[in-house]
This record gives C-alpha cells, structure tokens and sequence, in this order.
C-alpha cells in the first residue's frame, strides 16, 4: 500500500474551456443549417452534394478515426509495452494506398452512395457493428475520465449523444466535415499542451529519451516471426495493415467523406493528406506514452494502486502535470472527447447514409427530396439515440470487453447457422468454466481493434471478392464470409475466455520503489481464493494469436472459401459483371503479360475502350443501350449530381464544379 500523491481536480476554467468545444460544435451545426436551407436533396444532406474539397475532408477522416479509445489507449500501451506501437505508421501508409488505388475508384466511379450497393450485402451487419464500437468508443473514455478527474459519467455520456446528434441532423454531411476538422485541431493543441508540460516536468527531451532507453521502451523493431507474440513488426505491418483496412478501406464513413469530393483526385489526396493527420497523431501519442514513462519511472500510478485501469493513466498523467494551470486540464479533457464526438458523428452519419439508401430507398421508390431529407434527418436521431443508448449499455454491462460476448448473436443473427457455430465455440470445451474471472484491465484500444479485426476482416474480405474476383459468384460471397466469421469470432472469443499467458503479451517491468509507503501494521488484507482454469490445447495456441490478426484471418479465410465456393458451383459469367464494379489487380501492376490480365478480368469486356474507365464511362453505358442516368446498371437520380469524367486531371468529377480548389 502506498500513498496518494494527490493530482489536481477541475477547476471552473476547465469546465468552460469542455463547454466550448460542444457549443462551437453545436454552432457549426446551426451555420450549416442555415447556410444550406435552401437545398432539400437527400444527396446534399448525406454526401455534402459531392463538392466538398480534399483539405476539410482529410481532417475530418483523421479526426473519425483517431478516438478517445486512441489519446487515451494508446500512450497507455506504449507505456506498459514500449514504444513498438510507433510501427503502425507503416500499416497505415500502406492501408491508405490501398484504399486510395484499390477501393476509392470503383465506390466513385460507380456513383453509389453506401458501399454495401455494390455486394447487396444485408445492412443489419455493419448497423450493429458500428453501434458497438461507438458505444465503446464514448463509454471507455468517459470512465476513465470520471475516475481520475471526478467529470460527470453521465454527463459526458449524454452531452456527446445530444451534441453529436444536434449537429449531424442540423447539418448533414458538411457539418460534421468542418465539425471534425475543428475537433482535429482541439486534438493537436491538447497533445501539444501534454507534450510540452510534460518534457519541462520530465527534465527535458534528452532526460525522457534515455530514462525510455533504460526502461526498454525504445526496444522498437522485434522480427521474431511467433504469430502469438502480441506486438512484433510482423503483427503490427501485416496484422495492422489487415486490421485498419476493414477500418478505412471499405467502412462507409471513410468512402460517404470520399465520394462527397468534387472529383476522384481530390479523393484520393483527401486520403493522402489524411496519412499525415495520421502519422502525426500516432506520434504524438507514443511520445506522450514515452513521456509519462520517464515521469513516473520510479513510482508506477497502476501499480501503486492510484488508477484502477491501464487506460486511466493518461488522465492521471495530465491532472498531475496540469492540474495547477486554469483551463489546460479542461483542454485535454476536450482533445479526448474531440476524437469521441468525431467518431460518433461519423458513425451516426453513416447509419443514417446506409439505412437509407439501402433500405428506405428501396422499400419507397417514389420519394420526394424534401421527404428524403427529413428521412435522412429522422434517422441521424434514431442512430444518436442508438449509440447513446449503447454506451449507457455499456457501463451496466460492467466492462467494454463484455460487449462483444452480449453482441455477438445480434451481430451473426441474420446469417443462417452461424448463431449455431457461435454457440458451439463458446462452450465447447469451456462449460466446466462458466465461473472463469473476466480480466480486470481491458486495455480499451486492444477492445476496439479487435472488435474492427473480428467484424473488418470478413466484410473486407466480401469486398475483395467481389472487386478483385469477377468470378465470385453469390454462393461463394456468402460462404465466405460465414468461414470468415467464423475463424475470426472463434479465436476472438477464445481469446477473450483464455487470455494470453504474460510469457506472450511480454508487459515491461514497472517500478514502485519511489513511492511513500502506507503504515501498513492495521491493515489486514484478505484474499479471495480464485479459479484454477483448465486451459484446452488451444488455449496456447489459437487462442493465443495476437489480436492483430484477427482480420487477416477472417480475410483470408473469407477468400479462400468464397472463390473455391465460387469454382464449385459455377463461377459468375463475366459478360453478366459490370467493369465499373471491378478493380482485378492487373489494373495496379501495369508490367503484368497481357495473360494475366486476361485471366484477371475473368471474362469481364475489358478492350481498350472499357479500360480506361475514367474516360469512357458514358460511351460504355451507351454501347449497352443503357440511358445516361443508369450508368453499369446502378441507378442514378438524373436530379442529384453525377460524376463524370475529367480529361484534364484523367479524374471523375461532379458536375458543375471545375474550379481546382483544396479547402
């Protein structure tokens, strides 16, 4: 027992400076709403018209998926297990190539606005997925905020569900661009304030380096190629690179901020201005965890018993370095919730976008503009009170990891027999240890990434399927991805029921020798006798892969069986895929013999004419006596701007819009 140092408590100038971040957000809300009363299109409300330029629309990627679950988990990680987490600045490099070159031109090109248009694909998965994750994502950082700086739980629950809502219903797709372009920025300064106050308390940049180096926390580049090692450079590239691909690559938040630039270009640099948003965020987070390393070296907060969870050590951190400076608490406490109100507003945005193209569209042909905006309106504040409802959920449930065994029917319940196969694997084996302790320190980025790799890995896997495999037929899509799904739920629950041992999670030692201890003659401590669980052959091995892999597993178990499936029983007829539907990958390596392009494509017509999709698109839809507004067979409203094809830049634009413009 030791004792409590004391940090500081918020002051009234932290709680205006938190305010201010919801009222300008909320304010962004209302100028857009006024701004754009004029225009009732349910395609200006979702997808901002398609005019939106590459600079607002790169921050506002960067903000929605740079989380609280990220300002708060990861300096946390990177204090417990050293700076390695620096390496996913290569997943994400070439995660956004990918995205950019592979995915990014067929969603724009095609002219849809969900990407579940181009598979058909039942919406109900990615509705409750995305639910989920939000509810993680506002629930974990509020507990940790509550229980270091004492703000309000459920306080902070419901303002970012009022506010989030408030403004995506106000303004749309627009609103929660520039919303989260400012957020972007209320991140960095919080950062930035951390980072600075915390080197002055540290002893300066050359002290925290090599207090990081004595640690071992500067151990970075581990090429051990075990894939049950929980972070080495091979889990973090390949496992991450997978992982954060079903992130951005096909999620509807990254390809609705896509397809709403004026052109395809500027899409693509939206996603490469985007990678440096990245890069400079995860930076700053590592050096943040190296920082609060160097400054709790001999006294470990976690240890000692003064936080009660891995991910409540950021906030410590900040109340004890800032805790005497009026506002800067209150600043960082706003930089944290930023990344909350991004993500949901995303993830509320794009429920709304999905729900309604995919379904409401599709159950009422003959709706008017004005009816389909306030539709559109209706359901951003269905999705608010969704999430908002999730994260309350959440905190009765007792822990964010819990959620996934509380989902997981709802999650596979529209996908016949896997329901079955979930049952099987959550107790084969396990019915002698329904007792088991649940751990006690999820770490909440840990949660979140394996929730994205478990559900990501398959869909991304449908995906490529149908993008990189015209031969795929509907048999083998969905025979697929119920393989995929089932490998990747069987070894995330199995993990989640026999965690790791310590030997492969590899924590680094943590110090306590410069703490005041407690009197502790009076105290009298009695233990509770705990659970010997029997650990099954698999507990060591499958259950034991690094959580990184999860969605490379689902990935490539989803195509494996799909296009075996597909062989099986009959691939699909080339002459019956549409090419704007298709990206085979002889189209990004253009030294490949023409055949291997052929066997690519599949028998999909590909002369020289359909080729060059950015040129042809109109001439294409003629030759196949299709009209102008049914462009590759995807129905368009000739009322709603279109893209077309721009011989300057060699680029999709939308029409109307050619001035070259970046913000």
């Amino acid at each position: 027992m030791f004792e409590y140092p004391g940090v500081g408590v918020f002051q009234v100038w932290d709680y205006v400076v938190f305010a201010a971040l919801f009222v300008i957000s909320s304010g962004i809300g209302i100028f857009f709403a006024v701004k754009e009363r004029k225009k009732v299109s349910s395609r200006e409300f979702l997808v901002g018209g398609k005019q939106m330029t590459c600079g607002p629309v790169a921050l506002s990627l960067t903000a929605s998926f740079m989380s609280a679950v990220t300002v708060l988990g990861t300096p946390s990680d990177v204090y417990r297990f050293g700076a390695s987490f620096i390496i996913f600045g290569i997943a994400y490099t070439i995660m956004v190539i990918m995205t950019a070159e592979l995915f990014v031109p067929v969603f724009y090109r095609s002219g849809i606005t969900s990407t579940y248009e181009v598979i058909q694909c039942p919406f109900l998965f990615l509705t409750v997925l995305t639910i989920l994750y939000t509810g993680v994502v506002v629930y974990a950082p509020a507990l940790a905020l509550n229980q270091v700086t004492g703000f309000n739980l459920w306080g902070s629950i419901a303002a970012t569900g009022v506010v989030c809502t408030f403004y995506c219903t106000l303004g749309g797709l627009k609103a929660v661009v520039w919303t989260d372009a400012f957020q972007m920025v209320v991140m960095l300064m919080g950062f930035l304030t951390v980072l600075i106050q915390g080197t002055i308390k540290s002893g300066g940049t050359a002290a925290v380096w090599q207090k990081a180096q004595e640690g071992s926390r500067l151990e970075i580049f581990d090429f051990d190629l075990d894939p049950l090692r929980r972070h080495t450079f091979w889990t973090i590239t390949v496992g991450g690179t997978f992982t954060w691909l079903g992130i951005y690559g096909v999620n509807q938040s990254t390809i609705q901020r896509c397809i709403s630039c004026k052109s395809e270009k500027q899409a693509k640099l939206a996603l490469y201005f985007n990678l440096l948003g990245l890069l400079v965020i995860l930076v700053c987070a590592v050096f943040s965890g190296l920082i609060m390393y160097s400054f709790y070296r001999d006294c470990d907060p976690w240890t000692a018993g003064f936080v009660s969870a891995p991910d409540q050590l950021m906030p410590y951190f900040v109340m004890d370095i800032l805790g005497h400076l009026p506002g800067l608490p209150g600043l960082f406490v706003a930089c944290a919730f930023s990344g909350t109100l991004s993500t949901v507003a995303a993830s509320i945005n794009a429920l709304a976008t999905v729900t309604y193209e995919d379904f409401v569209k599709y159950c009422f042909n003959n709706l008017t503009d004005r009816c389909g905006t306030w539709i559109s309106k209706g359901l951003c504040v269905v999705f608010g009170v969704a999430c908002t409802t999730m994260a309350v959920a959440a905190a009765y449930m007792g822990g964010v990891v819990q959620l996934m065994p509380y989902f997981v029917m709802d999650i596979l319940g529209h996908l016949p027999g896997l329901p079955g196969l979930f049952v099987a694997c959550a107790f084969s084996g396990t019915l002698r240890c329904v007792h088991a302790p649940v751990p006690q320190h999820p770490s909440h980025e840990k949660a979140a990434l394996s929730i994205h790799g478990m559900c990501g890995g398959p869909m991304l896997g449908l995906f490529s399927l149908g993008i990189l495999l015209p031969c795929t037929n509907w048999m083998g899509a969905v025979g697929g991805l119920a393989v995929g799904i089932t490998l990747s739920f069987w070894a995330g629950i199995g993990a989640f029921v026999y965690p790791a041992p310590p030997g492969k999670t590899m924590p680094l030692p943590l110090n306590t020798s410069g703490c005041v201890p407690l009197n502790t003659s009076d105290i009298l401590t009695t233990l509770a006798p705990s659970l010997a669980l029997e650990r099954p052959a698999l507990a060591d091995s499958w259950y034991s892969m690094s959580y990184l892999y999860y969605s490379a597993v689902g990935w490539v178990a989803t195509m494996t069986a799909g296009l075996l499936i597909s062989l099986v029983t009959g691939p699909q007829r080339g002459k019956d895929v549409k090419p704007l539907l298709i990206r085979p990958v002889c189209n990004l390596f253009c030294f490949w013999s023409e055949k291997y392009k052929e066997l690519c494509w599949c028998g999909v017509p590909h002369d020289e004419e359909t080729v060059d999709l950015s040129k042809n698109s109109d001439t294409l839809a003629m030759k196949e006596g299709q009209p102008r507004d049914q462009v590759n067979g995807l129905s368009k409203d000739p009322r709603e701007i279109s893209s077309s094809p721009s011989p300057e830049d060699k680029s999709y634009i939308n029409a109307g819009f050619t001035k070259d413009t970046y913000f």
